[in-house]
């Protein structure tokens, strides 16, 4: 891909993410009405896309409950300002092995693991304009957890989200989960040109570096849209990065809990340092039927059951 800076950028937010960061801030939130709510805050402030997980109310824990999805984007769609709905279809391949001596069986408590369908169940209900794929196998973060995305998971997933008319967001957290989408691309599995999310800084996918992340942005293909983000204390620095890359900005509670040192952040705030990063670097923060325009995504309306 050409090294040309992104005039035209959208702003994504990830809303809540489902991290153990329930209990770190106040501001992450939890409810179905929270979540839509500091969506709807984030979308004012200037993301064309809010990116959802959802989560137990009580707990905070992270949840597939159907009924709090629909509800979280029932609450989105009915709100007074547009964004494109981006949903989470992360979950359910969540493994914790055991002691190193005797890895197996699973440690039940954490382990999540489900069939493909299960997997897209809230896709298929919802029917967002765009749904996560994460493209790849790896060890994150804990000793004993894997992210699991098998290639023929990923093919059934793939398959099921193009026929349901859902445009996968492919979550590369390493140049071989790029390699990979690519393949399901050229497959026919998914359609192309693809949208992709570089992820850098999450243990222990690819370091937020520039060199690494060059390395990301060299190998998404040049008809292909990108965005990317940094974990932490980095997220404002690649959104800059990102932008002089040819790409466009991630922000959110799910990747970053601070505003300043020593200050926490609410969604908005986020998205809204990013829109003045952007207009300051002399791009134009695009909204939501832009984007629609520009990735050839249908707003629907979920299915009535």
């Amino acid at each position: 891909m050409p090294l040309e800076m992104n005039r035209e950028v959208f702003i994504t937010c990830a809303v809540t993410g489902s991290g153990g960061t329930q209990d770190r801030s106040p501001h992450v939130p939890r409810s179905p009405k929270q979540i839509a709510e500091s969506a709807i805050a984030a979308a004012k402030a200037g993301a064309a896309i809010v990116h959802c997980h959802v989560r137990d109310p009580e707990t905070g824990a992270p949840s597939r409950r159907l009924d709090l999805y629909r509800e979280v984007t029932d609450r989105i769609r009915e709100a007074e300002v547009d964004m494109v709905l981006n949903l989470t279809a992360g979950m359910g391949g969540d493994m914790i092995f055991g002691p190193t001596e005797s890895p197996l069986p699973l440690n039940e408590d954490g382990t999540d693991m489900i069939g493909a369908a299960a997997r897209v169940e809230h896709v298929a209900e919802c029917l967002p304009e765009i749904c996560t794929l994460d493209c790849g196998t790896m060890n994150f973060a804990e000793a004993d957890y894997v992210m699991t995305n098998t290639p023929g998971m990923l093919q059934a997933m793939g398959w099921m989200m193009t026929h349901l008319g859902v445009k996968p967001e492919i979550e590369a957290f390493d140049t071989g989960h790029l390699w990979y989408a690519k393949q399901l691309v050229k497959d026919g599995v998914l359609d192309g040109p693809a949208l992709v999310q570089l992820c850098m800084g999450v243990p222990w996918g690819a370091p937020d570096d520039l060199n690494t992340f060059m390395a990301m942005v060299n190998n998404v293909p040049d008809d292909w849209t990108f965005s990317a983000f940094a974990l932490g204390r980095n997220q404002m620095a690649y959104a800059s990065a990102s932008v002089l890359a040819g790409g466009n900005v991630r922000v959110g509670l799910e990747d970053n809990l601070f505003l300043d040192k020593g200050v926490l952040a609410e969604n908005w705030q986020l998205v809204e340092r990013a829109n003045t990063i952007v207009s300051n670097m002399g791009a134009r923060v695009i909204g939501a039927q832009e984007v629609r325009e520009k990735l050839g995504l249908v707003k629907r309306a979920p299915v009535v059951k």
